[in-house]
């Protein structure tokens, strides 16, 4: 009974002793330093050509030439095929002829109306006779411009889909031209994040087609619109393709680039403490441990930003908080991961 008694009174000291400080609790801390931080987040897309047409012929008639090699690049304006245009010609040379027979006409009409050997009623006439003739020759040399199928702008032109001695209909595909560099990237990102996102932030871009690598490009828009079905907010990119190597239609994973500071202050997720709606740490000043509130900021892995409440050179706790009140003794050590480094 006496052991018992003797081993009551001293573990009520040793509590005493605690309460008071006496007894050192051991905690792992770490101290706080400013760092380089870049918060990102992850989405997945698509890319896309900023510029891609599928060229149709627009009027009628035999392929009498192919001016291009497929796969090959081109430049806004090169012919790609060239269409039979006997009946377009014989047109235009129709139109022209009556186009300069109207114009003389209204020549002679107006100097007699300036005599006044002829009515305003026949100069009137002469002139819209020249205008209908004049009106009709551009319709006629616009066909037959057509008979020429260009290069819409600088690009690549893909496989076509009509040879040298086919006939060509009205609206029938050709060949299609796509711009490959720049790209452009179109993602989403939950809507939660659109107060973090804006036109000139940086993304990095990898495909499966080439691992490892990494393309970066700029947001350049991003949709005033939320999709109410999947409460996100879509974006776009644009990405330089100097390489060639990417293609319109490749599945993309895309990093965007939130924030980006040289001295932020981040502290391990352990280090923080909540309490309610607060969150705080414990700093170790002199032995002691004293609560303090902070404000965090960005997220990253196995770490937080605090944006204010702590500062540079101060030790904060890391683990065994459980056991801490303000002003309790503490006695550190390091932690084992960092010690077994």
């Amino acid at each position: 009974m006496l052991i018992a008694r003797t081993l009551v009174s001293l573990c009520a000291v040793a509590t005493l002793a605690a309460a008071q400080g006496g007894f050192p609790t051991t905690v792992e801390t770490v101290q706080v330093t400013g760092s380089a931080m870049q918060a990102s987040v992850r989405a997945v897309g698509t890319l896309l050509a900023e510029a891609s047409a599928v060229l149709r012929a627009e009027v009628p008639g035999q392929i009498l030439e192919v001016h291009f090699a497929e796969g090959q690049p081109v430049q806004k304006g090169d012919k790609l095929f060239s269409i039979e245009a006997t009946v377009l010609e014989a047109e235009v040379n129709e139109a022209r002829a009556n186009a300069e027979r109207s114009t003389a006409a209204f020549e002679r009409a107006r100097e007699m109306y300036a005599k006044k050997l002829i009515s305003a009623n026949d100069y009137d006439t002469a002139e819209a006779n020249m205008n209908v003739d004049v009106a009709r020759l551009l319709s006629s040399q616009a066909k037959l411009s057509k008979t020429v199928i260009r290069a819409p702008f600088d690009g690549f032109v893909g496989l076509r889909e009509i040879n040298i001695g086919d006939y060509a209909t009205i609206g029938q595909a050709v060949v299609d031209v796509v711009q490959l560099d720049p790209l452009r990237v179109e993602f989403s990102l939950p809507e939660t994040l659109l107060p973090k996102i804006s036109a000139g932030q940086t993304v990095s871009v990898t495909v499966d087609a080439y691992p490892g690598e990494t393309f970066d490009g700029i947001i350049t828009a991003v949709s005033p619109r939320i999709d109410v079905a999947g409460h996100s907010v879509a974006a776009r990119a644009s990405l330089p393709n100097p390489s060639l190597k990417l293609r319109p239609g490749f599945f993309v994973r895309v990093s965007v680039t939130l924030a980006e500071k040289a001295d932020a202050l981040l502290v391990p997720e352990e280090a923080i403490w909540p309490i309610g709606q607060d969150k705080t740490v414990y700093v170790v000043i002199d032995g002691k441990a004293h609560q303090r509130k902070v404000t965090l900021g960005e997220r990253l892995p196995g770490q937080v930003e605090v944006l204010s409440g702590l500062a540079v050179g101060e030790t904060v706790v890391t683990a065994g908080q459980m056991k801490l009140y303000e002003g309790a003794a503490v006695q550190t050590q390091t932690p084992i991961s960092a010690a077994g480094n």
